[in-house]
Parts: structure tokens; C-alpha cells; sequence
């Protein structure tokens, strides 16, 4: 038994060498009710665009919002997720923004948007929320490497890009924390 114990410790470790945090960028609209939201969806390419399908990607969506407490609902669900992948470099509008946790809890609304520009390498992964009551974008994380670009061929490097994107936004299913049984086709009222 004390043979399996350093087996043990030594796959403990190489699976968490396996993933290696990538530089993330992300904004969001003053507008989004981050508190509120229960259930989500993906958001389906209707024109058949492979930039924005991979299940690799879906499914490492659905497993963080499920672990964040999100249900996932196709019926009116509060969050719309869609995601694009860019093979060639760009220029990439963001906003200079508070951190989304300090300005959530204030709930301080600037008057206005700081533009920034970013460059952003061969190889960035894009996803976005929705509101799909209000209509808008709510929230948007950005990844890609410093040193090369992101290899959309390798499953790994995807989850990598997910995980690394999806940890920008921190915020749990409501009433998931709380244990209570909370209504999914209930409306969010602002």
C-alpha cells in the first residue's frame, strides 16, 4: 500500500502540469445582471461557419458553467454562449475596465466605455454571452499565447484556452451557492 501512494502523487502532479493558464483579456457591458443568471445555452451556427463550432469547445463550456451551478436550458435560457475561433492575427476592439468583481459589487456604472486596442496573435479563441432578454453581449474573454498561437487541432489546447478564458468570469448560477432550489424558466426581473 505505501508503494501506491507516491503513484498516486506523481499522477496528482502531472495532471495539473497539463495545464498552463493563458494571457486572457476580457470586458462587459454595465448593462448585464451577472447575479441573476440560472440557465445557458450554446448559440448555434446556423451558416455552417467551422470557426464557430468544435465540440472540444462545447463541451469544455458546458462542464464550466455546469460546475459554476448554470443549468443548461434550450428553452429561453438567460445566457447565450458563442465562441469563435481566429486562425490569422487581428485587431481586437476591448474596453479599460474594473475588475468585473469589484464593479459588480458596487454596481457603479462609468459613464463611459475606455476603448482599448489589442493585436492579437494567429490563433485567438473568442467567447461570448448574451442576454437573451436584453438582447446584448454581456461578457467576452479573449485568449491566445504569447508564444505562438493556439493549436485548434489539439484537444488539449483547447480545454487549455476554455479553462483559461471561462476563469475570467467568476460568477456562480444564482441561488446555487445557497442550496435552494431556484425555478430555471423563471424570468430574471432587473
Amino acid at each position: 500500500m505505501k508503494r501506491l501512494y507516491p503513484l498516486v502523487l506523481i499522477i496528482a502532479l502531472s495532471s495539473c502540469l497539463g495545464y498552463k493558464e493563458l494571457p486572457v483579456e476580457y470586458d462587459y457591458s454595465y448593462k448585464g445582471n451577472f447575479k441573476k443568471y440560472r440557465t445557458f445555452d450554446l448559440m448555434k451556427s446556423g451558416n455552417g461557419d467551422l470557426s464557430m463550432t468544435n465540440e472540444v469547445i462545447e463541451k469544455s463550456i458546458v462542464s464550466r458553467m455546469k460546475f459554476l451551478g448554470y443549468k443548461q436550458n434550450e428553452a429561453k435560457p438567460h445566457l447565450i454562449i458563442g465562441f469563435k475561433m481566429f486562425t490569422d492575427s487581428l485587431m481586437f476592439n476591448g474596453y479599460a475596465q474594473p475588475e468585473i468583481e469589484d464593479w459588480a459589487a458596487s454596481k457603479v456604472e462609468p459613464l463611459n466605455y475606455e476603448k482599448q486596442k489589442f493585436e492579437l496573435k494567429t490563433g485567438t479563441l473568442l467567447i461570448q454571452f448574451y442576454d437573451r432578454r436584453q438582447n446584448r453581449s454581456i461578457w467576452q474573454g479573449y485568449a491566445t499565447t504569447q508564444y505562438g498561437s493556439i493549436d485548434f487541432n489539439n484537444d488539449r489546447h483547447l480545454r487549455n484556452a476554455v479553462i483559461s478564458i471561462l476563469d475570467k468570469y467568476r460568477f456562480w448560477a444564482e441561488g446555487f451557492l445557497e442550496g435552494g432550489s431556484v425555478d430555471p424558466e423563471k424570468e430574471i426581473i432587473p
